[in-house]
């Protein structure tokens, strides 16, 4: 295996040569497995575990097992613990999702603090059989067959080509040491359901059945790379850009007998998910838009202009007016008088509506902006330092927005509360203003 993994490094990453690469490694086989390879390769590596405290001391069991092989073995680690599930309640993300966030947002942190250049993880064989199935079971187009990807900008898999069953194996004739998660004997999981009952199906069916799947794949990435291709021809009959925006030539996009499928293909990328109004609108009426988290597509006349919605209103300050009940630009806020209130969170916050000063800005925020941060009475703190002790990636900050009264701040959006506005024993107004 460390011979065959040396081949493939050779083949499709000789660039790893001279580079620090970080080393995803949770205490599980395959990471462990992987850590123990370039370990053996001399590459210069650090190991890096999160911490999702999502399994109690297992989890902490999991930590000291990885802390204690990089001491062994004298190589540098850096650790992280999540509280997983209350960051998944605040942005109203599924476990599986939220821990994903949190684990690359960290990682990509870690390169350019740590002056790493790759991030490596154990992905194998088998994972790719599993996403595949998923991603068939729930609907997917082209792309969502092609497997997953063996390098990702930063993200490299090194062991795609590894089953599961030779990664055992080498650990077994290595004694190499792992630990065990339990949430994968669960079949909660749709991937554990895959796992457990349907893949070794197929392995029965046709014990060849991994190297079928990979020469399957390997097909669909050379027809997922022809209809990459002739997006891209066409792409350049039908579209025109600048710094600040796309414009899309109706006029010759309807000459395509499925002007649909190239849309969605040029546009995907940007976050949208409303794809039938995205179609309906090459034959609406003009000024008709479709907004995704970042970008705004638009009819006008004979084109439909993309462009980001930074770009257009990052400098722009919003007023609310008392009356409002909700807004959309640049964020979908809503503003409610209640009588009851729950704590408050990164989604919502309850404020005494007689100690707001109206009309409301909404603002990006700035350097220089100072706060008084909910439940620190008479203690003031810059929103930047807010910012790090959160842990924002660079594009988190960009997206910041704050809610104003006056020249005091009342929400450092979907981040933290100022306590000045907070419900006391006087107040006879509530406002609750929700994060959409």
């Amino acid at each position: 295996m460390l011979d065959k993994l040396k081949h493939h490094i050779a083949q499709n990453f000789p660039f790893l040569g001279n580079k620090k690469l970080l080393l995803a490694t949770s205490g599980g086989l395959d990471s462990m497995v992987m850590a123990h390879l370039f370990h053996k390769l001399k590459y210069e590596v650090a190991l890096v575990h999160c911490n999702f405290q999502l399994r109690g001391m297992e989890s902490f069991g999991d930590q000291n097992f990885v802390q204690e092989y990089a001491e062994a073995n004298e190589i540098p680690i850096f650790v992280t613990q999540f509280d997983t599930e209350a960051f998944a309640k605040d942005y109203k993300l599924s476990t599986q999702v939220a821990a994903r966030d949190l684990r690359y947002n960290w990682f990509y942190e870690l390169l350019e603090t740590e002056n790493y250049d790759y991030i490596l993880t154990g992905h194998h064989a088998d994972d790719n059989v599993e996403t595949f199935l998923i991603n068939l079971s729930r609907g997917t187009g082209l792309e969502g067959l092609v497997g997953i990807p063996e390098q990702n900008d930063k993200i490299i898999r090194p062991l795609l080509l590894f089953s599961r069953e030779e990664i055992a194996n080498y650990a077994n004739e290595h004694d190499i040491q792992w630990r065990e998660d339990s949430s994968n004997a669960s079949d909660k999981y749709l991937r554990n359901k895959i796992r457990h009952d349907l893949v070794p199906l197929f392995k029965e069916l046709n014990p060849q059945f991994l190297a079928s799947f990979q020469k399957t794949q390997s097909f669909l990435q050379e027809s997922q790379q022809m209809v990459e291709d002739a997006s891209i021809m066409v792409y350049q009959q039908v579209a025109s850009q600048d710094e600040n925006e796309i414009r899309f030539d109706l006029n010759q996009l309807k000459k395509l007998p499925n002007y649909s499928s190239y849309l969605y293909q040029w546009l995907h990328e940007f976050g949208f998910l409303a794809w039938d109004d995205v179609y309906d609108l090459v034959d609406s009426q003009s000024g008709k838009q479709v907004f995704s988290p970042s970008f705004r597509l638009l009819k006008d006349r004979d084109f439909l202009i993309l462009c980001p919605i930074n770009a257009e209103i990052a400098d722009q300050d919003f007023f609310i007016d008392r009356d409002t009940s909700e807004v959309n630009v640049p964020l979908n806020l809503s503003f409610c008088k209640v009588n009851d209130i729950s704590l408050p969170s990164n989604t919502a916050i309850f404020v005494d509506q007689d100690k707001l000063g109206f009309p409301l800005v909404l603002r990006r925020w700035r350097q220089g902006d100072y706060f008084q941060p909910f439940g620190m009475e008479g203690k003031s703190k810059k929103v930047s330092k807010l910012f790090k002790d959160e842990k924002l990636s660079l594009v988190d900050k960009e997206n910041v927005w704050i809610l104003w009264s006056g020249e005091t701040i009342v929400w450092v959006v979907g981040v933290r509360q100022d306590e000045r506005f907070r419900i006391d024993d006087t107040t006879q107004n509530i406002l609750k203003i929700q994060l959409e």
